[in-house]
């Protein structure tokens, strides 16, 4: 049953806090799925996603043309796919805010002139961060 942002518990954000490689799936021009694996930031006082990328790349092409994405992290047993429209932010602020994002979970980003981010505004939520097993 999906979810939404107001849905999510602490073992939720716990699991989005962790430091873990997600994928990013966008849609091509033919309508199949472009499914890359990226770092993301996940900024729950939003409900938005943020993957930092370079302009021109085909995740970029594909929100430009079609908003939509899904990023989706998995750990064993453990998965969230947090997807809604999307779009390809271009001005100074909101790249950096991306890029703080990816250096709080990650690493420092490396300097790249042609730096852009994608932005999820998550709607719908899959998955489960918390194992429970039945008593």
């Amino acid at each position: 049953m999906a979810r939404t942002t107001a849905d999510l518990d602490t073992a939720d954000f716990d699991f989005l806090a962790e430091r873990h490689v997600g994928t990013l799936t966008t849609l091509r021009s033919d309508g199949s799925p472009h499914v890359v694996a990226i770092a993301f930031g996940y900024e729950p006082d939003e409900g938005r996603v943020r993957v930092i990328c370079g302009e021109g790349g085909q995740k970029v092409v594909n929100v430009d043309r079609t908003p939509w994405a899904v990023v989706t992290q998995v750990d064993g047993p453990r998965w969230l796919s947090l997807e809604g429209p999307a779009r390809v932010v271009r001005d100074d602020e909101r790249v950096a805010r991306a890029v703080a994002a990816f250096e709080a979970r990650y690493r420092p980003a490396s300097e790249r002139p042609d730096r852009v981010a994608i932005e999820i505004d998550v709607e719908r939520i899959l998955g489960r961060s918390a194992i429970t097993r039945p008593s």
